[in-house]
């Protein structure tokens, strides 16, 4: 066993303590004849044994003399070293330039795996393509990908390659475009990849012209956050792959004014309160009788009467 301190690591990967005042104590190395371990301790005890020097030690335990590269994720990166072991006891340790890029790739993979996707670079377009392809996951199912962080680590091959395998380091993941990578996972084979923009539009052009982003965070439910104004004469609650959106209905100071997922009803019982409340508020907007009849718009009354 080595020495750390007053007790032996074992060539085995037992710990082994001297007794206090023992000539062992201290020694580098040790060969030990007996040894017990006392009850409820986690630990041996050296009843008898011989200092020996780190030679003697090499011989005596030859068969287990072992020398390997190891590549792992530690502390937030891939760590590269070149091991000499004896069993348990680590010999010698010197930092691996050379590392084996299977190793490496699997390394980067477990940090894949430890800390999820967000290691890659994700752009805010990047983001929004993950929220769709989950949407139409959730709503449709194959032939459109999972996306999960534990899908995404199964089918690295699918669409992390050629990067991942040109990385070395955490470095090099951060620069990996996600977005540009995902893209790899859409339907191509069947045809339906064309069919993203129609089954799950990034943006909703509004009865006003506005081409307003729909948020798709709530797989069940998309939202289409929108100036209550803009919505004027549209009579039927828009809806994505056949789910009507949840339409977050805006003041003209851009705060929720109501929720509808049913627009119809809400121009026909909705309505009439939020225009009594607001309508003192915001004099410079039209707020019209009839909403569902009116001009959508994006303007003031006065922009209106130019």
């Amino acid at each position: 066993g080595k020495s750390d301190g007053g007790s032996y690591l074992m060539v085995s990967g037992t710990r082994a303590e001297v007794v206090e005042g023992s000539a062992l104590r201290g020694a580098p190395w040790v060969v030990v004849a007996v040894a017990d371990r006392p009850g409820g301790k986690g630990h041996a005890r050296v009843r008898l044994g011989a200092a020996v020097s780190e030679e003697v030690a090499r011989a005596a335990a030859g068969a287990v003399l072992d020398e390997r590269d190891e590549v792992r994720w530690a502390d937030g990166d891939v760590v590269a070293r070149r091991v000499e072991r004896l069993g348990a006891v680590e010999l010698t340790v010197r930092p691996l330039k050379d590392a084996a890029p299977e190793l490496v790739r699997a390394a980067l993979l477990e940090g894949l795996r430890q800390e999820g996707p967000a290691l890659l670079r994700w752009t805010p377009d990047a983001q929004v393509l993950r929220l769709r392809l989950a949407f139409l996951r959730a709503r449709l199912g194959e032939p459109w990908p999972d996306v999960s962080d534990e899908a995404l680590h199964a089918s690295a091959e699918r669409w992390l390659e050629p990067e991942l395998g040109r990385a070395r380091r955490r470095a090099d993941l951060a620069r990996i475009d996600a977005g540009q990578a995902l893209s790899r996972l859409l339907p191509w084979a069947s045809g339906e990849a064309v069919r993203l923009d129609e089954l799950a539009p990034e943006r909703m052009t509004v009865p006003s012209g506005s081409r307003i982003r729909i948020d798709y965070r709530d797989p069940e439910r998309p939202v289409l956050a929108v100036k209550l104004q803009e919505m004027f004469g549209l009579r039927e609650t828009p809806s994505v792959a056949g789910v009507p959106l949840l339409v977050h209905l805006l003041s003209p100071a851009g705060r929720p004014a109501a929720v509808t997922a049913d627009l119809a009803s809400f121009w026909r019982d909705g309505y009439r309160a939020v225009r009594a409340e607001l309508r003192g508020r915001y004099p410079k907007h039209p707020w019209p009788e009839d909403p569902a009849a009116a001009e959508p718009t994006r303007h003031t009354n006065a922009r209106l009467r130019r």
